[in-house]
């Protein structure tokens, strides 16, 4: 256990960058206060389906993120196999269960033998190892586009060995956690590799792992994970993540283990994903967060130097409720001003 917190107690200068990078975007982020729940709703929902299809195409489906949706809308697809669409299925309900609960979600053992049980829970062919760590040795492969095995990452943790790892690795990270003295974002990003190392569970590690680091950076108050998907950015970097993990991972139990080259990777990636949840309130992006309406009548004041409330109703033929609704929407994000108080209320675009 020991080995856990070496590893991290001398980080590299350009990490600790990072770090500091995303925790100035972290403070920025307060999509929480000033978008609806109905924005927020639309935005998550997007991510379930983009990162479902990410995490499972990393590992070789073949899914894209159109037949997702049309597969979680009851729509048979026929030209995919059955294990593609039950993988699909059980990750996408067990992260809409991470992104609306965590709060009240435990990080332990029973909690990680839960959330594989889940996850694999439509997978005939996983019946028999749902929830239980590995009976028999794993190897790590990597898959190319075609959901093939073009090599051997790394070797993993013997089977018989696997319980006391876990043991290790769960009780260390949550004292670690737990004490502080450590940033979160190592401690997370050391719990991943080492999990990802030990490979504790037949088939399914890589996809857990993208979950419980949902679950574990929304603990950590990173509470835009739900609007923007890690695992479509891990997708998009898949090269990059299997070198950062062989790298890192072949020093494990070493007398010099060295995990930067992941946490480096680890780190870019949320970086990455907290500037993207920071833009979703830039004007540029103005229109994935708005509905219909709300966008119809954005671009309306956007034309119209001041309106009032009746102006707008009359000349977007939208009903004056509808109309009052998205004007507070758009008040609070801060993309038009309102002058004047009551019936005389005018509004305006905001001048940044």
């Amino acid at each position: 256990m020991n080995n856990l917190s070496k590893r991290i107690d001398n980080i590299p200068a350009d990490i600790i960058a990072k770090i500091a990078k995303i925790d100035e975007l972290k403070g920025q982020w307060i999509a929480g206060a000033r978008l609806s729940p109905q924005v927020l709703g639309r935005l998550k929902k997007s991510v379930l389906i983009t990162s479902t299809g990410a995490s499972t195409r990393i590992e070789g489906a073949k899914l894209s993120d159109e037949d997702i949706e049309r597969l979680m809308r009851g729509i048979s697809i026929q030209k995919f196999t059955n294990r593609d669409k039950q993988e699909v299925q059980g990750y996408y309900e067990l992260l809409e269960n991470v992104f609306n609960t965590w709060k009240h979600l435990k990080f332990n053992e029973g909690s990680i033998k839960h959330f594989h049980q889940e996850l694999l829970k439509y997978v005939e062919k996983d019946k028999k190892h749902r929830g239980e760590y590995k009976k028999s040795e794993n190897k790590v492969h990597m898959i190319d586009e075609a959901g093939q095995s073009i090599g051997i990452l790394f070797n993993t943790t013997p089977a018989f060995l696997t319980p006391g790892k876990m043991k290790d690795l769960i009780e260390w990270t949550q004292k670690a956690l737990e004490e502080e003295k450590y940033h979160p974002l190592l401690i997370i990003g050391n719990f991943l590799v080492e999990f990802l190392k030990i490979h504790p569970f037949t088939d399914g590690n890589g996809r857990l792992s993208r979950l419980l680091t949902n679950l574990l950076l929304l603990q950590a108050n990173y509470l835009y994970m739900p609007y923007i998907s890690h695992e479509k950015l891990t997708e998009d970097n898949k090269p990059d993540y299997y070198v950062a993990l062989r790298r890192s991972q072949k020093t494990i139990d070493t007398k010099k283990e060295n995990i930067s080259d992941w946490l480096s990777f680890f780190l870019d990636i949320i970086l990455k994903q907290s500037q993207m949840a920071v833009e979703l309130l830039s004007k540029e992006n103005i229109e994935k967060i708005l509905s219909e309406k709300q966008l119809i009548i954005w671009r309306y004041i956007e034309e119209i130097k001041e309106t009032s409330t009746g102006d707008i109703t009359k000349n977007t033929g939208i009903a004056r409720p509808t109309v009052k609704q998205a004007l507070e929407v758009l008040l609070k994000l801060k993309k038009i001003e309102r002058v004047g108080l009551g019936r005389g209320a005018r509004y305006k675009k905001t001048l940044l």
